[in-house]
């Protein structure tokens, strides 16, 4: 069962299409400083470290140490769950038209067989 306070978390976390794209920049290009991270926005390395907070809390990121860097790494985990989660009702919505195309069949046989068409 998914923790929903990690799930809350999660989301929040993605919510921001700033932090989708660290997550998104993390994921193409593997560990970053927040420096490299801070580069293509037109944002302060603060706002950006603020954002990266965020995500800290979310258990989507984590920062590690290298010698002076300290680079960020994509935790993935916390993504699985909130996509299993989404794949419960993918599987909901799919039964559920899966029933609407049984019914629509339905009333078209009826219609042809009573010749109207």
């Amino acid at each position: 069962m998914i923790d929903a306070a990690r799930l809350d978390a999660t989301f929040h976390a993605l919510s921001d299409p700033t932090r989708r794209a660290i997550l998104a920049r993390l994921a193409a290009e593997g560990d970053i400083t927040v420096m490299d991270l801070a580069e293509p926005f037109e944002m302060s390395q603060p706002a950006i470290s603020k954002h990266l907070k965020v995500l800290e809390e979310a258990g989507l990121v984590s920062r590690g140490r290298d010698a002076q860097r300290r680079p960020v790494h994509l935790e993935a985990q916390p993504l699985a769950e909130a996509t299993g989660w989404l794949i419960e009702y993918r599987q909901y919505w799919a039964a559920q038209f899966g029933r609407l195309d049984d019914l629509l069949g339905e009333l078209q046989r009826l219609e042809a067989a009573s010749g109207k068409t």
